[in-house]
């Protein structure tokens, strides 16, 4: 397929883009204190633009010096508005062009100044950084707005004279154009709120702002959502599309259309895990683009170059926002162009390296930088380069599952002889399993694409093979990587003959599927998902979980999606809930100091994995003075971002 509406330029004033991939701003976590652009920042981005890309934004950028925390990119000031540079400059050297996104975070703002449009108290719960205690939070005053809205004038005009070739403001997501804008947190009786005209004055004089400070022929860009989902008081699609004309008239020529806010559980529709279809934000977009006539981009699930080129050949949008398909692979673009898009390492929504890093308020300021499952080179693309080694090593790999694949495709890019054995007849260990759970079918496809490469690259694989001692003795390799995984956990309980039991993994490889009223033993990610899978064969599931709260493994967009659907399926749960034996109706276990008895026909062990033993191949590598290393879940059971 050759994508040519994908890969057809277009024209915004004076700026012409050679293709219609946008890369839309992500936070990075590559930020110091000083809040200037780093040359890591700049690699990451870089790489992003020679990988084919036509547009490629920083990081949201800070205009408001006292809102800007410590460790998120800013433009307030002269000297940081130079180190921008260093951005556009890379990305130029790369063949992209770039935008800056201007941004004022309202209450995301936090540990730094706070602004709201309305009196509003941020409840702790919400806001770990607030140490336990609710804040109140004044309202604006008119100084402050007129003091805001001309930080974004004097931003615009930094970064024209950074080299930046697009100017866009953040409008959605719970920032503060966004928080203006709707009613909901808006409750100004002043010319800044109100009707929506009152409550889009903000921005648009933000707007009027910008245009006086950037050129006639540079494009102004806003990022909106196409509707609110999840407040008390929403913004429809017929109120953002009225406001998109306001915008249009202020002299703004493209829409960025997104979806869902920080303010409620739509986060989850916002950055959007795979529990989302894929496009789910099109047809909104569209609509949009149809009734103002402007210049649209979409986000939202688009990760493959079949969807972007059928969305734009059918007219819906002009531009595609894809911006974490390009985080999996920097080379997306070119990849695609030039026909080889059997090779492309897709996003799959899994959340583990590019969003849940940023739950974690510490990460801030220090080197835990976003990372990704797919591509463990994300943000290290200089050091991670492939250079082929003048000293080839023979590697022998034990294990085909995600980390084992890794590391033989690293391995064997860089010049070395990588023998991979997995003792089953099929690459790709857990990471199978976890693609049968319900809407994960990208996880399963991901592992096919994963041994796929092996087989297309020419490593050698050897299935229904073990390492063992006399492998290795017969092999002889100059190294050694332990990747055997884990296996489930069983717990003992008396009275198990009394009903038929197996574990999550038999269930989720179909190698059984019990029928009838099923006790689930553990409410952790895969309990969860084995429930779901088992309820689509119409079963009556209850999942009995000994901890306070279910999926307390998942990170924190996915349970957004997987708990609303344990609920929708009819799943009964129990927390604090401890299993103590097995009778013949059913798990007997203790609650609130209390014995229950949950009726069942079969139960399914899932209270998690542990290593394998690998102290054979310790003791054979030892006695050959060979060097092994051991990674993945034969390091301890964990997440497959871990073992990338």
């Amino acid at each position: 397929m050759k994508y040519e509406t994908l890969f057809s330029p277009l024209t915004v004033r004076g700026l012409t883009l050679k293709n219609r991939v946008v890369v839309s701003a992500m936070g990075s976590l590559m930020i110091k204190k000083d809040r200037k652009v780093t040359q890591q920042l700049a690699d990451y981005l870089g790489a992003r633009a020679a990988g084919g890309a036509g547009l490629i934004y920083s990081p949201c950028a800070g205009v408001h010096d006292e809102s800007c925390p410590e460790g998120m990119l800013a433009i307030c000031d002269d000297e940081i508005g130079e180190s921008h540079r260093l951005l556009t400059e890379a990305v130029h050297a790369g063949g992209g062009k770039c935008a800056v996104q201007l941004w004022q975070g309202s209450a995301v703002a936090l540990p730094a100044k706070v602004l709201e449009p309305s009196d509003t108290v941020l409840q702790a719960r919400f806001y770990p950084q607030l140490g336990g205690k609710d804040m109140h939070i004044p309202g604006m005053t008119r100084n402050e707005i007129k003091e805001v809205i001309e930080c974004y004038g004097k931003a615009a005009a930094r970064a024209v004279k950074a080299g930046y070739d697009m100017v866009e403001v953040h409008c959605a997501h719970g920032y503060l154009p966004h928080m203006f804008l709707n009613p909901c947190m808006n409750r100004r009786s002043d010319e800044y709120g109100g009707c929506l005209e009152n409550r889009a004055r903000f921005a648009i004089e933000i707007f009027q702002a910008i245009r006086e400070n950037i050129p006639e022929d540079m494009p102004l860009s806003i990022r909106i959502a196409s509707m609110d989902d999840g407040l008390a008081q929403n913004l429809s699609i017929e109120d953002m599309i009225e406001f998109a004309r306001m915008a249009q008239k202020a002299g703004v020529d493209i829409l960025n259309i997104s979806r869902g806010n920080s303010l409620s559980d739509s986060l989850r529709i916002n950055t959007p895990p795979v529990d989302v279809p894929q496009g789910f934000n099109v047809e909104n977009a569209a609509r949009i683009r149809r009734e103002t006539g402007m210049i649209t981009a979409v986000a939202g699930r688009i990760n493959t170059p079949e969807i972007a080129e059928d969305v734009l050949d059918n007219g819906k949008v002009d531009l595609v926002v894809m911006a974490r398909a390009n985080l999996a692979d920097a080379e997306f673009c070119n990849k695609a162009k030039e026909g080889r898009a059997d090779e492309i390492i897709y996003c799959i929504g899994c959340c583990q390296g590019c969003f849940d890093p940023h739950m974690v308020p510490e990460n801030l300021l220090n080197d835990n930088h976003i990372t990704c499952l797919r591509n463990p080179a994300l943000g290290k693309e200089k050091e991670y380069a492939f250079v082929k080694t003048t000293h080839p090593k023979t590697v022998l790999i034990a294990g085909g599952g995600m980390g084992g694949m890794e590391a033989a495709y690293r391995l064997h890019m860089l010049g070395h002889k990588v023998i991979l054995c997995e003792k089953s007849g099929v690459l790709g260990g857990q990471f199978i399993l976890a693609g049968e759970a319900p809407r994960k079918q990208e996880f399963k496809k991901a592992t096919v694409d994963c041994a796929n490469r092996l087989y297309r690259i020419g490593v050698e694989v050897r299935l229904n093979v073990m390492v063992d001692a006399a492998l290795i003795e017969d092999i002889k390799p100059d190294f050694l990587i332990i990747a055997i995984g884990a296996e489930p956990i069983s717990i003992k309980l008396s009275g198990m003959d009394k009903k038929p039991v197996c574990n999550s993994h038999d269930v989720l490889a179909h190698k059984v599927i019990p029928q009838g009223r099923i006790g689930i033993i553990g409410g952790g990610l895969v309990g969860l998902e084995t429930a779901e899978f088992v309820a689509e064969y119409g079963n009556k599931i209850t999942v009995v979980e000994m901890q306070a709260e279910l999926a307390a493994d998942l990170g924190y967009l996915r349970k957004l999606c997987v708990l609303p659907a344990i609920e929708k399926a009819g799943i009964e749960t129990l927390v604090n809930t401890c299993c103590k034996a097995i009778s013949d109706e059913g798990i007997i276990a203790e609650k609130d100091g209390k014995e229950i008895t949950i009726p069942c026909d079969s139960v399914i062990m899932s209270v998690g994995a542990k290593s394998r033993p690998y102290d054979e191949l310790k003791e054979a590598c030892d006695r050959l003075g060979i060097k092994y290393y051991v990674i993945g879940d034969a390091v301890r059971a964990r997440r497959a971002l871990n073992a990338t």
